[in-house]
Formats: C-alpha cells, structure tokens, sequence
C-alpha cells in the first residue's frame, strides 16, 4: 500500500476523475447509478416471483428485498474488477508519456465502482426501511466492513487482469461472460441453502458467495463478527497483494505493448 499513500493526492485524482467522468458527467453515467440497478432488481422480480413464483421458505423478507441485498454489492464486485481490468489499456497514452504508479489507475476504477454502487446500495436500504422491510440497522458496521475485505478481493483481481489485458490483450472478450457465469454462480437470487447438499462444495469456492450471503444474513438478522469474517479477510488480503506483486512484476513491460 506505499504507493498508494505515497501518491495519495494522485490517487485521489485518478479516482475523482472517475467518479465524475464516467458516472457523473453524463446521461448515460447517470442511467448507470440509479435506473441500471433497480432495472435489474425490476426484471429479477417479474420474473421469479411473477413468472416462475419461486418462493423463498428460508426468508423473512419478500424476494425483491431479498435480492436487493445482495445484488448492490455484487454489481460492485463485477464492474469494479472489469473497469479495473481494462484501466491500464484505456490510459495507455498516459502511462506511456508520465511516470507514475500505474496501479494508481486500477485502484481509481475500482474505488469508483465501489463508491458509486456503495451509494446506490445505501439508497436501495432506505428504500426498503421506508417501505416496511424490517432490517438490522445496528449491524451497517459490519457490513461495510466486509464490503472493504471484497474491495481488497477485487483490487487483487483486477491488477491480475488487467496486466494480462496489456499483454494478451484478450481479457476484455472473456471477461463479460465470465461475470455472467459468475452471477448464477453467486447466492444473489436465491438462497445458499437452496443448494443441493451435493454442490455445497463448490459453492464454498466461491468467495463472492460468502460476501453477499454474509451481508445479507447480517442485514436480516443482525449479529457481528465470526470466525469465518476472519478467513475472508485473510483470503481477500493473500489476493490482493499477489496481484500487486504480479501486477508490478509486470508493469516495467507496459509501454512495449501499449
């Protein structure tokens, strides 16, 4: 993290610069922060509690509330590490010409996604206050510290991806997908204990399964830490710094193939 102290102010700049000209400069920046999201959890809605009337027996709350506390948090996680992925690519011209820390540029990215849906997720939970869902505020703490550990998950992933982005220059086709698999991977429309006693071990190798799960359990139910809060910070934090080290094993090579 001494770059990133180090060049704080920079860092500051970088991620200003994000949160301003992607989200806030524009039309479409806009639709992004607020209709994107609640499109979503509209469509999510209509579909599995209309269409296929799923139920949710092990939920106090409705399916809608259900899924809003998981799905902020994960648009989080996936735009933040695919902005981040493609961070050094699209700043190529200022990586060539200035020099700097260039994992000032993933950290701006990703900061940004987390800011902006951090935000939206804030909003989301006033809503659902307001209109009767019954959450524990008390446990917000906890929350927001565990969306901080996800946020080291996916700074180290997304330094990984995007050195390998400058270089092979195919992670940007692979990665849209990926996320997409990923999101039915993740408990986000339906419950952990949903799945088949079978699968539950692949479940458990899915970090994002822990992070919204946890979340949730703690907006629905309240309670703080555990022993497994621990053991993802300690696996968010192994991820982070590999993928420092891998990111700046390989940065002096950039401006070869940028």
């Amino acid at each position: 993290m001494t770059p990133l102290w180090t060049h704080r102010h920079l860092a500051l700049n970088f991620l200003q610069r994000e949160v301003v000209g992607r989200y806030v400069g524009s039309v479409t920046g806009l639709f992004w922060i607020l209709l994107h999201p609640l499109a979503l959890l509209g469509i999510y809605s209509v579909v599995f509690t209309v269409i296929f009337r799923v139920g949710l027996s092990d939920s106090s709350i409705g399916f809608t509330a259900f899924v809003a506390l998981a799905l902020w948090p994960w648009l989080a996680f996936s735009e933040g590490v695919q902005r981040g992925a493609m961070a050094i690519q699209a700043n190529g011209a200022l990586v060539r010409k200035v020099a700097f820390p260039n994992e000032l540029l993933v950290f701006g990215a990703v900061s940004a996604s987390y800011i902006v849906h951090g935000a939206g997720f804030l909003a989301a939970l006033l809503v659902l206050a307001i209109t009767g869902t019954d959450l524990v505020v008390s446990a917000m703490p906890w929350v927001l510290a565990l969306l901080l550990v996800q946020w080291l998950l996916s700074m180290g992933l997304a330094l990984v991806l995007s050195a390998l982005q400058v270089l092979l220059k195919d992670v940007e086709h692979f990665l849209s997908p990926l996320m997409m698999i990923w999101f039915y991977a993740t408990p986000v429309l339906y419950s952990a204990g949903m799945i088949p006693a079978e699968l539950q071990f692949f479940m458990h190798l899915n970090p994002l399964a822990y992070f919204v799960d946890r979340i949730r359990e703690l907006l629905i139910h309240g309670g703080g830490a555990v022993p497994a809060d621990a053991l993802a910070l300690l696996g968010a934090v192994a991820v982070f710094f590999l993928g420092r080290w891998f990111f700046n094993r390989l940065a002096p090579h950039f401006e070869d193939y940028l």
